[in-house]
Order: C-alpha cells, then sequence, then structure tokens
C-alpha cells in the first residue's frame, strides 16, 4: 500500500521532531507544525513556523481516543499509520516540501516526548528515504 506515495529517494536530509513549545532554532530548518489544533499559549511570532499541515495531525476522533487513553499506545500507532496511508494528498504534500530542503523540523505540542504521532510520523516518512 506505501507504493501509492511518492519517494524521498536521492534526498539528502535531516528529518527532525521538536515540542513547539522549545525555542526555534535556525537548525531547525524548515519548521512544519503537524498539529491538528494551534497549541496553546503559543504565539505565532514565537512559533516561527513555516507551515501549518493540520491534514497530516491525526483525526481528531483519534486524537481524542489516545488523550482519554495514552495505555493504548499500540493501537493508536495501528490507527494513526493507517490513516496516513489513506491520505495520499496530504503525505505526498508533506514528502515534496520536505524534498525542498535539507533540514526539516517537524513540531507537535504534547507533553509526551516518546509517544506522539510526530514520532510515528517521522518513522513514516523515513521508510521511503
Amino acid at each position: 500500500m506505501l507504493d501509492i506515495f511518492l519517494t524521498l529517494d536521492s534526498c539528502l536530509l535531516t528529518l527532525n521532531i521538536k515540542r513547539i513549545y522549545n525555542p526555534a532554532d535556525k537548525a531547525d530548518g524548515l519548521r512544519i507544525l503537524v498539529d491538528r489544533l494551534w497549541p496553546r499559549g503559543v504565539t505565532k511570532e514565537r512559533a516561527q513556523v513555516d507551515r501549518w499541515m493540520k491534514d497530516i495531525a491525526p483525526s481528531t476522533e483519534l486524537r481524542k481516543q489516545f488523550h482519554a487513553n495514552p495505555q493504548n499506545w499500540a493501537e493508536f500507532q495501528h490507527n494513526y499509520i493507517t490513516e496516513l496511508q489513506q491520505s495520499k494528498e496530504a503525505v505526498n504534500e508533506l514528502i515534496e516540501l520536505i524534498k525542498t530542503h535539507e533540514t526539516v523540523t517537524l513540531l507537535y505540542s504534547v507533553h509526551d516526548e516518546q509517544q506522539n504521532h510526530a514520532v510515528l510520523l517521522r518513522e513514516f516518512l523515513l521508510a521511503f528515504l
């Protein structure tokens, strides 16, 4: 099913993830917010977001399910990857954007730095390298 997506082949890039609450840095390269909702308490000036891609984030239903029961990480992983596989247009748009930059940082707002959708999205995208 993944063959429906564009590839990132012959692309030399650094693909980072970072909490949007951490200070922006020139080393971040292109900064893409991958949350469906704008993060609370963060101004646009402070965020220094180059692109906000709401459609690549988990659906509202999936996000609410995971926030209500974060112990279901495995289920969330499966469901979010399934959503990504069904979101060909959004994924291809993101891949095309990534291809034009050497360094890209995917920004997210949740507190958990290990179990969040940006981690899964990064892994999903790196599968195309």
